[in-house]
Order: structure tokens, then C-alpha cells, then sequence
């Protein structure tokens, strides 16, 4: 018993450093965000506590709402776009010629930081000449799309630099997961006839199914308080049509320099994303963890 407790002391000092880091970096920082959020503040004068005015106040901002819903759409789009992730890492695990050459590839936009991405994208988007419209220019098309200026389209043209920047992290997930699959499982169902298709959804599937779920989290979760790139690729435009959280956050706190609304806006942020969190951890948890 006392070997047991001194473990357990053990462990709990080796983990101490980590968790000072954490409450220092992350914890403490929320605290304050919630607690800015009280306040009337421009970040640089003197605080006036206005209580939950802030709070109610962005409950009722339809600009908040838009940038959630475009969040969320953001999200949704994130958590479709697993589906193709995972498509490629099946391809890549069958044993293909040049898989090793194509993971290395699509690991190169994780290399990149999104600000160069986001730069890349612009030139690529441009209406004037860019690559994109050039080609459609020449397959005939005399009015391609303004990009990123075209308030109903910006949004999904945002979405696809974003599948671009994250394939590589998701697909080594997946593949690194579909390696660890026993063969003879693979090759007992080939012997009973089993299709790749089958094979895939009947085997694989089913067996990385723990890994697909974290997935889901990160991608969701990620999404929620995505914000690097659109800010710099739109800026939240034209007229607020990608604006999402993060970036809503961002303008009011530090060009509109309201401290005390973004605090609040940014700690709405942090309760809708632990809500969303637990939401898809219960919908997706099996009978064993529920009751564990």
C-alpha cells in the first residue's frame, strides 16, 4: 500500500511541471479573459466594472451570431473534410506505387506557416491573375468568380487552402493508424473474398474508429477558434462574410480597442467550444466509456 501511495507521488511530482506550465499559459490567461470580460476597458486606462453587460450585450450582437454561424459552418466543413483525409490514407496504406513519395508531399504544407499560406492562396485566388481564374479564363469561361471579394462564396473559397494546410497532419494520423492493422486480419478477408471496399469499411474502418473520433475533436475543436489565416487572407470581408469568432474577437479587442467586449467575446468562445467538445465526446463515446 505504501509503495502504491509513493507511486502515485511520484508520478504526481514528474506531472507538476507540465501542469504549472499549463495553469501559467493557458489557465491563467482564461481566468483573466473571463474576468476583462467585466469590464469597460480600452486596455489601456483605468477599468469600470459593468458586471455581465458585456456578456449580454454580445448575446444580442448579430455580428457575434454570424461569425458563430460561420465558425460552425467552418467546423462542419472541417469534420466532411476527414472523410477525404482518410480516403487518401487508405490509398496510401494499400501498398501503391510512389505512397512514400506522396506522404512526403502532402506533408509539406504543415512545413509552411499559415501566413505564407495565406499569401500563396491570395495570388492563386486573384481575379486579375491569378492561376485559378486563368485556367477557367481558358477553358472559356469569360466571368470566373471574384474569390475572395464575392461575399456568397468566400466562406467555401477560405475553406479549401484550410483542407490544403491540414491534409498532411491528418492523413500521417490515419495512415500511421491503418499500419498498425494485423495483415493476416487483412489477409483472411481476402481469402473469404472480401472487396477492397469491403475490406476498408468492414475491417479497417471499424478498427482505427478510436483514432477517427480524436480526429473529429481536433478538426471540430480547431475550427471553432480558427483565425490565422482568414485574418490574413480577408480580414473577416467583405462585410463580415468570413468573419468568424476568433477574428471578431480580435478586431473588437485590438482595432476597435474594446478590451472588455473581446474578453467577453473570446471567453463566449472558450464555453462554446468545451460545450461543443463534450457534446461530440458523449455522441460518439461507445457503451464502455459511458460507463466508465
Amino acid at each position: 500500500m505504501n509503495r502504491v501511495m509513493s507511486n502515485k507521488w511520484i508520478i504526481a511530482l514528474y506531472t507538476l511541471p507540465a501542469l504549472l506550465l499549463i495553469l501559467i499559459l493557458i489557465g491563467i490567461p482564461l481566468i483573466l479573459s473571463g474576468y476583462f470580460g467585466l469590464m469597460n476597458w480600452d486596455g489601456i486606462g483605468a477599468m469600470e466594472f459593468i458586471g455581465l453587460e458585456n456578456y449580454t450585450n454580445a448575446l444580442q450582437d448579430a455580428k457575434f451570431w454570424d461569425s458563430t454561424l460561420h465558425s460552425f459552418l467552418l467546423a462542419l466543413f472541417s469534420a466532411l473534410s476527414l472523410i477525404l483525409y482518410l480516403a487518401v490514407a487508405l490509398i496510401l496504406a494499400s501498398k501503391i506505387k510512389g505512397a512514400n513519395f506522396l506522404r512526403k508531399i502532402y506533408l509539406i504544407p504543415m512545413l509552411l506557416s499559415s501566413v505564407a499560406i495565406a499569401q500563396l492562396w491570395i495570388k492563386i485566388y486573384n481575379p486579375s491573375n491569378g492561376m485559378l481564374n486563368s485556367i477557367l479564363m481558358g477553358l472559356g469561361i469569360d466571368n470566373p468568380p471574384s474569390w475572395l471579394a464575392d461575399p456568397s462564396i468566400v466562406l467555401y473559397s477560405i475553406f479549401v487552402p484550410i483542407i490544403w494546410q491540414y491534409a498532411g497532419f491528418y492523413i500521417l494520423i490515419y495512415y500511421a493508424a491503418l499500419k498498425n492493422i494485423p495483415e493476416s486480419l487483412i489477409e483472411a478477408a481476402k481469402i473469404d473474398g472480401a472487396t477492397p471496399m469491403q475490406i476498408a469499411l468492414k475491417i479497417k474502418f471499424p478498427l482505427i474508429m478510436s483514432v477517427f473520433k480524436v480526429t473529429i475533436v481536433l478538426a471540430i475543436v480547431g475550427s471553432l477558434k480558427y483565425f490565422d489565416l482568414i485574418y490574413v487572407m480577408t480580414g473577416g470581408g467583405p462585410n463580415g462574410a468570413s468573419e468568424v469568432m476568433a477574428s471578431y474577437m480580435y478586431k473588437l479587442a485590438f482595432s476597435s480597442y474594446d478590451f472588455g467586449y473581446g474578453s467577453a467575446i473570446g471567453f463566449l468562445l472558450l464555453i462554446i467550444t468545451l460545450i461543443v467538445t463534450v457534446i461530440i465526446r458523449k455522441a460518439t463515446a461507445t457503451k464502455e466509456e459511458i460507463q466508465y
